[in-house]
C-alpha cells in the first residue's frame, strides 16, 4: 500500500474526485458513504454542500452535522471517502454509526480501509467523541475485520424491518 492521507474536499481535487466517483458509478455497486452519491457535475456546489453538512447549515430535522474527507494516495488518486457524524440520532445509533466509509472498487483488499478508519478515529478525537460507533451489514466480513482491526468491540446487532442485520461496534477514543 502506498502512502495515504486525508484531504478535505476542495476544488483542486476535482479531477481525482471525478475519477473516483465515475469508477464507483460504473461498478454498479452501492456507494458508501452516502455523501459520495451526491452528483458532482456542479463540483463547486457539491463542495459547498459538504461544507454545509459539516457546519450543520440547513440540515433537515433529525440530521446531525457530518464532516467528509477523502483518502488520497501519494499520486493524488482518491482511493476512499469517509463521512464522520458529529453526534448520533436514534437512526444513526441503530443503523449508521459515527463513521461511514468506503474504498473505490479497484483499491480494495490493499489495507486502505483499515488506514481510513484509523485516520477517521483521529478526527473523532478532534471532535471530542470519546466512544465511537461503527457499523456494517452482517454479511460484510471485510468491513467487520476492518472495524475489529481498529479496536472495535461488538455490541448488540440491529435488525432492520427487511431482516437485514446490522453489526454494531464501539471503539473507545
Amino acid at each position: 500500500m502506498e502512502e495515504v492521507y486525508l484531504v478535505r474536499p476542495a476544488a483542486d481535487w476535482k479531477e481525482p474526485y471525478l475519477d473516483f466517483y465515475r469508477e464507483w458509478i460504473a461498478s454498479g455497486e452501492d456507494i458508501v458513504p452516502w455523501v459520495v452519491e451526491r452528483d458532482p457535475s456542479d463540483f463547486e456546489a457539491m463542495i459547498q454542500w459538504l461544507e454545509d453538512q459539516a457546519s450543520g447549515a440547513g440540515l433537515p430535522d433529525g440530521w446531525v452535522p457530518g464532516s467528509t474527507y477523502w483518502l488520497a494516495a501519494g499520486d493524488r488518486t482518491i482511493v476512499g471517502a469517509v463521512n464522520i457524524r458529529h453526534d448520533l440520532s436514534l437512526w444513526l445509533l441503530n443503523r449508521g454509526g459515527h463513521i461511514g466509509y468506503g474504498i473505490r472498487p479497484s483499491a480494495r483488499r490493499k489495507g486502505y480501509a483499515t488506514q481510513l478508519l484509523a485516520f477517521s478515529l483521529e478526527k473523532t478525537k478532534e471532535l471530542g467523541i470519546k466512544r465511537v460507533l461503527v457499523v456494517c451489514d452482517k454479511d460484510n466480513l471485510a468491513s467487520a475485520k476492518t472495524i475489529l482491526n481498529n479496536g472495535g468491540v461488538e455490541d448488540e446487532s440491529f435488525v432492520e424491518e427487511n431482516g437485514n442485520v446490522i453489526r454494531r461496534f464501539w471503539i473507545e477514543g
